[in-house]
């Protein structure tokens, strides 16, 4: 039944799918049934409560796998339950480390406000260019460690398949007070950004710290008069079932609240008025099911 219900998921019949899953349980509560469960309510139905339910369920029963462990730590996490989330994920690591389970520890311990054991579990689980060692290295930077985070900064690669984009390199750079490098990571992902005060105001630190006052104007006016572009378009723009009047009001009073913040922006910013760089890391997900032929993973074997 359980490779039935997973052929199901791959045909993308999810509602075929999560009736046999829901059948495995009713004829047997055991660990593979209810991960199995758990995993497609929550990854096809966002049910993370009953999801959780089942999971926690399934660890009652002490697998071997780590994955119940991995589910139950990730669902617990995404619940802001973040000391549990570190016991289940602790015992995952336990059976079989994975990168997901280091990174979400990773991010338990920052919201715990641990930025060193969570610099440490992302450092862990990090790519060569990704979000988790965007994610270490900001924590790092919170946690006083600058010589390690300028030295890993470095390893960014534009040309890895990870990479996390110019500006939020750039964002880091002005964190570790590097203004001509982070000037220079601005400038390449210019064309590519959307353009936001947030980001913008970093970019205008950066270059009134390296004493480029006109370029700061020149990018303050270029940016006005692009928001400018934009909001003469949002006037013009047609109602449809998809965009209401209230839609189109309120787009135009953001760019309207923008184009103000611009041409305030200088001084705002040379008075030190600056937006903190917010982490918000979220946790990682993975394949937890069992049985699963296209990531080649075994049924559950008591």
């Amino acid at each position: 039944m359980n490779k039935e219900a997973i052929n199901e998921l791959e045909d993308n019949n999810i509602d075929g799918a999560i009736k046999l899953f829901q059948k495995a349980v009713l004829e047997k509560r055991d660990v593979q049934s209810l991960t199995n469960l758990a995993w497609v309510l929550w990854h096809e139905e966002d049910d993370l409560q009953r999801a959780l339910s089942l999971v926690t369920e399934a660890v009652e029963h002490k697998p071997t796998s780590h994955f119940p462990y991995s589910l139950c730590g990730e669902l617990l996490l995404r619940n802001e339950r973040y000391e549990e989330a570190l016991k289940m994920l602790q015992l995952s690591i336990s059976i079989q480390p994975t990168k997901a389970a280091f990174h979400n520890m990773g991010v338990a311990y920052y919201y715990l406000g641990d930025t060193v054991r969570a610099a440490n579990h992302f450092g862990q689980a990090a790519g060569k260019s990704d979000y988790t060692l965007y994610n270490q290295v900001k924590c790092l930077i919170e946690c006083g460690q600058l010589a390690e985070a300028k030295r890993l900064i470095t390893t960014f690669d534009e040309s890895d398949e990870d990479f996390i984009g110019e500006v939020d390199i750039a964002e880091l750079y002005t964190e570790l007070d590097l203004h001509p490098e982070a000037i220079l990571w601005f400038e390449k992902g210019w064309e590519d950004y959307y353009k936001q005060p947030d980001w913008i105001g970093r970019y205008i630190h950066s270059l009134i710290k390296t004493n480029q006052e006109t370029r700061a104007h020149e990018i303050i006016n270029e940016v006005i008069q692009e928001k400018k572009d934009e909001l003469h378009e949002a006037e013009r723009e047609e109602l449809d079932a998809d965009w209401s009047e209230q839609d189109k009001q309120e787009n135009m009073l953001k760019l309207t609240n923008e184009i103000k913040s611009y041409e305030n922006m200088f001084e705002d910013v040379r008075a030190g008025n600056l937006l903190e760089l917010l982490l918000e890391p979220s946790a990682e997900s993975g394949c937890y099911l069992f049985g699963c032929e296209r990531h080649q993973h075994p049924e559950y074997k008591n």
